[in-house]
Formats: C-alpha cells, structure tokens, sequence
C-alpha cells in the first residue's frame, strides 16, 4: 500500500493499494479516502466505483452504508453497476436506438432489447485511470477513461472524468466532465445503493424519503417513460414530505406493481421541468434512517432522479458482509438526465457536440442527527 502526499491535519487522507488481480493479468487499483472519526470513502478502478462509505451513527458508531460485494466475477455479473459510475448513458434507450444528426444509429442491447447504462459492456465493467486530488480540505481520486467512436453502438470517441471529493464535514462531491470528438449523447451518474442501517443489515423499508419534485415519469412495462411527467399528487411517488418506503411501495398502484413493487422512475426536480439544466447545485433528495439517525441529503445540478428501491434483489448475491441481498436491501438515489431522452424531443437535451464540455456535479452530504 501506498500513501500519496495529500494529507495533514484536520483534513482527508487518501490511500491507494492493488485490490485484484484480473484474468489478463491487469491490476484492479483501489483508493481509500476519509477523516479517522467521520466519513470514510473506498474507490475502485474498475467501473470508477464507489465500493464502500463508512459513516458514524448519532453514537458515533460508524458502518458502510454503501452495498457491495468483493467477488470480482459479481462486479462483472450481476454486481456489474454496484456503486459504479454508469455510461456512456445511464438509465435506458428504447429499443437501443439512437437517433443524432439525421442517423439511426443502433446501439448495443440487454433488458429486453433496450440500452441499460450504457450496454452490456459499458462503462461500469472497465478499469479507469485514477489520480489523487486536493481541493482545500477535501480529498480523494479523479478518473479518466476514454471510450473510442463506436463504443456500444455510439458514436464519436468521449474522454470522461469522474472526480470523487471528500471533506472532513461528510460532504462528498461527484463532478462529472466529457468531450468528444464527434456529435453524440452522454449522460453519467453514480449507481451507488445505500443502506444507512449498514450494508446487509435488512431492508431499507423503514428508512425515511423526501424528494423535491412535484412530477415523475410514469413507465410502460418495459419501464420506458410513457410520454410527459405527470403530477405526484395523489399518488405513492409524493414524497414532496418525508415518507417510509415502506409505506408508499405498499400501496396499490399500477406504477408500483409495474416496477416490480417499488420504485425504479424517474423524478422531475423541481426548479428544472423539462428545461435545460443549470450549473448550479440544487436539492434533490433527503433520506434518513431514524433508529441510527444517519442521514444523507442529495444535491445535483441534473434535471431528473431515478430512485430505485432493489425490488429485483433475490438473495443471490452476497455483500461484504456475508449476507445476501434480497428486496429492498438498498436504494439507489441516481441523479441524470431523463430516460430515453435522445428519442424525446420534449426532454433536455443529452447531446454533446465537439468543442462543448460536458459538467454535471452531484454532493451527498452524510450526517447524524
């Protein structure tokens, strides 16, 4: 293991050590960033993955909130998007197909025949180049991977970054950065699952939601959004108020039942609609687990939030803790652009273009209460 030059008191240390070993003989690199007493951060370089985050509880106990396995065959399976950053377009493309500049271009398929995250191979399964980073207080690892013209079925080769930035104050930063060579979409995210009881511990049904929005995206069977957002009122997805999970998934709605009896939609942030999005930093979301008062609150500078609740969960895999996973083991509280926004003219653009970059920033902010 070795220790880069980034530290002195009061502020976050990083750490960097080889993790794996893949068949081809390349080394899976990871980096571990933290205060001793408050939130502690592990990254790999496969996927530029968040693979674990230890936060205290109101006690000061602290455990990893973050849900994930240390089987390398899983991140490569079924694990593939634990924590990983997902791309060259997270969530999905109806049907794979791509429409840019006049050309169709057809994308690599799964999930019934549409584009989940990026494809099949995307993002979440290569191995990033990764550098320790400082910014004031603030410590951890920014990685590059470049994607050549004609990844997955997309088109013009994307240099991506994702920087990782954590404070002594449990305030931790994801920015995001892209440019291409030639017109194409992008849209990135983290596809963390989290746990605030601890990963393993149970299911997160008694953990409490907010989500600053107004409107979702209802979904077909495929869980493609049928069209415009439509209003929450009325329905399990107001989460405009703190609410259990529990106790909005349970109730009868066809959306619900749609999505395997949980959530997995899209929210419409308010303050965005279906505008562009800004630079600046908003709210998004707060969850809280009551019993060990450990609390997150999500900010973005994304239009939309995808939440979804591990409703397909079914104990197959094991997290490192040694338990499996079944339903509801950890929600994903994913910032981006919307599903199948390059089919949908009415939504924010995903386009990129030569000489533009792409920025998005996302902070989670942990604490005790």
């Amino acid at each position: 293991m070795s220790r880069d030059a980034l530290e002195s008191p009061g502020v976050v240390t990083v750490t960097r050590e080889a993790a794996a070993e893949l068949p081809d003989g390349r080394r899976i690199t990871r980096w571990t960033f933290g205060s001793p007493q408050g939130v502690r951060a592990e990254v790999l370089s496969l996927g530029a993955r968040l693979q674990a985050l230890y936060a205290p509880d109101r006690d000061g106990r602290s455990a990893n909130v973050v849900l994930g396995c240390e089987s390398t065959a899983d991140l490569f399976g079924e694990a593939a998007f634990f924590g990983a950053t997902v791309g060259r377009y997270a969530n999905r493309i109806a049907g794979g197909t791509l429409p840019l500049n006049g050309t169709k271009h057809q994308l690599a398929t799964q999930q019934g025949g549409h584009t989940l995250h990026g494809g099949p191979d995307g993002f979440a399964t290569r191995l990033w180049d990764g550098v320790p980073v400082r910014a004031g207080r603030r410590a951890g690892v920014r990685l590059r991977l470049v994607s050549p013209d004609g990844d997955q079925g997309f088109p013009g080769a994307l240099t991506a970054e994702v920087t990782y930035l954590l404070g002594p104050d449990g305030e931790l930063s994801l920015g995001y950065r892209a440019t291409t060579d030639a017109p194409t979409v992008v849209n990135l995210t983290n596809h963390m699952y989290l746990n605030l009881a601890g990963e393993g511990s149970g299911t997160v049904l008694g953990h409490r939601l907010r989500v600053e929005a107004a409107r979702y995206s209802p979904v077909d069977a495929e869980l493609i959004p049928l069209g415009p957002p439509e209003s929450v009122t009325g329905t399990p997805f107001d989460l405009r108020e703190a609410r259990a999970i529990g106790g909005r998934i349970t109730e009868e709605h066809p959306q619900i039942r749609r999505a395997g009896d949980g959530f997995d939609h899209n929210w419409v942030l308010d303050g965005t609609g279906c505008a562009a999005t800004t630079r600046a930093l908003r709210p998004a979301a707060v969850l809280s687990h009551p019993d060990s008062g450990r609390r997150v609150a999500c900010l973005t500078t994304e239009p939309g939030l995808q939440v979804y609740t591990g409703n397909h969960f079914d104990g197959s895999l094991v997290g490192r803790s040694g338990r499996p996973y079944f339903a509801y083991a950890g929600i994903a509280l994913e910032t981006q652009h919307f599903p199948d926004s390059p089919n949908r003219l009415e939504y924010p653009s995903t386009r990129l273009s030569p000489g533009e970059e792409y920025r998005s920033t996302t902070v989670y902010r942990f604490s005790a209460e």
